[in-house]
C-alpha cells in the first residue's frame, strides 16, 4: 500500500516559514521572499535558495509538483534555474538530515551532498542537466572533481519557457532506478550502480521569480 503525503500550504513570511510548514530553507540572500498565494508558493529569490521537504524519503517513492518560472519584469524575474535534489543526504549533523541551515544556501556547499540532482533549464537557460553527487567535499573548491554530466539537453525543445507551468514527476525504484518526467517526458532514466535509497528533496533555484503548487510524495 502507498501512503499519500500532500502539502497544503498557508500564507506566510520568509522568518515564520520554516517554522509554521513541512519546508525548510536555505537562501543566500536575506532578501528572499516565500509567501503563499492561495494554494501557490510563490517564491522570489534574489540569489541560490533551497527550499528543503522536511521529511526523509525511503525508496520506492515519487515525487511530483507544478512549476512555473515567472517572467514579467520583476527584479528577480530572470528565465532560469527550475531545479531540485532528490534523496540526497549528508555527513553534517543537522536535526537527523539536511536542510534547515546545514549549508548556506550557496550552490557550491551542495557538492558535500551525495544526492541526485536535475537542473532544468540551468545556467542562464542554456543547459538542462543531470547528475549524480557523491559527497566529495573537496569538490567544493576542485572542479575537477566535481560530478560528470549523466545527462544534457541544450536544444529549446528541452529549456524553460516562461510563464509555463510545468508537470514535475520523479520515480526512485528500490533497485536504484531514478527517472525523471517533466510535462509527461522522460528526461532521464539511471539505472544506479551504487543506489540512493534514502534521503531528502529540495527545490532548488536562484535568481528567479517562482511557483511551486500541487507538491506531493508517494511512498510505499
Amino acid at each position: 500500500m502507498k501512503v499519500l503525503l500532500f502539502c497544503t500550504f498557508a500564507l506566510f513570511t520568509l522568518p515564520s516559514f520554516a517554522q509554521s510548514t513541512p519546508w525548510r530553507i536555505e537562501a543566500e540572500s536575506a532578501a528572499t521572499r516565500v509567501l503563499m498565494r492561495g494554494d501557490t508558493l510563490d517564491i522570489t529569490a534574489p540569489q541560490g535558495l533551497s527550499l528543503w521537504w522536511s521529511q526523509p524519503l525511503t525508496a520506492p517513492c515519487t515525487i511530483s509538483y507544478r512549476a512555473c518560472v515567472v517572467v514579467a519584469g520583476g527584479p528577480c524575474d530572470r528565465l532560469s534555474d527550475l531545479n531540485c535534489f532528490w534523496m540526497a543526504s549528508s555527513p553534517l549533523p543537522n536535526r537527523g538530515g539536511v536542510g534547515g541551515g546545514a549549508f548556506s544556501g550557496r550552490f557550491l556547499d551542495y557538492y558535500r551532498l551525495q544526492c541526485y540532482y536535475l537542473g532544468y533549464g540551468g545556467n542562464h537557460n542554456t543547459t538542462t542537466r543531470f547528475r549524480r553527487y557523491d559527497g566529495d567535499s573537496l569538490a567544493v573548491t576542485d572542479p575537477s572533481r566535481r560530478p560528470a554530466i549523466l545527462k544534457e539537453y541544450t536544444d529549446s525543445a528541452h529549456l524553460l519557457r516562461p510563464n509555463h507551468w510545468y508537470s514535475v514527476r520523479i520515480e526512485v525504484s528500490a533497485n536504484g532506478r531514478t527517472r525523471y518526467f517533466i510535462d509527461n517526458e522522460l528526461l532521464v532514466d539511471y539505472q544506479d550502480p551504487s543506489p540512493l535509497l534514502h534521503g531528502w528533496f529540495a527545490f532548488r533555484t536562484t535568481w528567479s521569480h517562482t511557483r511551486l503548487t500541487a507538491f506531493r510524495i508517494t511512498q510505499q
